[in-house]
Formats: structure tokens, sequence, C-alpha cells
């Protein structure tokens, strides 16, 4: 995948983040991930697009209100890795980290995240 391609990809999974409707969530999950994909941070590992969607639901409990961004997209062959943060509108990050993200056919595979301060 081309760079573009790429950070159009990480556009999607934040937007993941930022979905509040169930359903529509879970289509951009879909959409986003390999059905076998796993995502895996220093609280949980999530196999498949469902735990993936379930857990991301569960997280956002934690941060009502507050929208997620990301910056600083790397990739080369099938790896991507960017950093993100998460905080009220137009405020300082409550929370920071980065991801890695394996690739296969445009779409992702496995997730590896990492906070900052963790």
């Amino acid at each position: 995948m081309d760079k573009n391609s790429v950070t159009q990809l990480v556009g999607k999974y934040i937007a993941i983040w930022n979905e509040s409707d169930g359903r529509a969530r879970q289509a951009l999950v879909d959409e986003v991930f390999t059905p076998e994909a796993t995502y895996t941070d220093p609280t949980v590992a999530a196999h498949g697009a469902a735990e993936i969607g379930t857990y991301i639901a569960s997280a956002q409990k934690n941060f009502t209100g507050m929208l997620f961004t990301f910056e600083n997209v790397l990739t080369h062959h099938d790896a991507v890795h960017f950093s993100w943060q998460v905080g009220p509108r137009g405020g300082a990050p409550a929370v920071s980290g980065s991801d890695v993200a394996l690739l296969e056919g445009g779409r992702i595979s496995r997730v590896y995240g990492f906070f900052n301060g963790f």
C-alpha cells in the first residue's frame, strides 16, 4: 500500500475509536480489520473483529466526550507505526501512545498498542 492509502486506513482505525454508535462502529471494525485480526495493548489481547469491537466499545466508556486523533504515520512494507492521543476537543491529551499495525490485503491484521507512561 502507498502512504496515502495507509494514512487513510489509519484514519478509519481512529474513526472506530471515535464512533459512539455500536452498529456503525462494528461496521468500521469489519471494514478495517481482517476477520482473524488481533489487537494487543497493556490491558487486553483481543482476537477477531467481534472481540476487537467489544473491547473498543468498553474502552470508550473511559473517554466519554473526548476525541482520538493521530499523527506521524510511518510505513514500510506491510507495517505502519503512528502516534495517537485522546483528550477533550481543543484541550490537552489525557492519554497518548503509539500503535504498530501489520497490514494484510489493505486491512489491519494485527495491532500492538503502547501507552505513554504505562
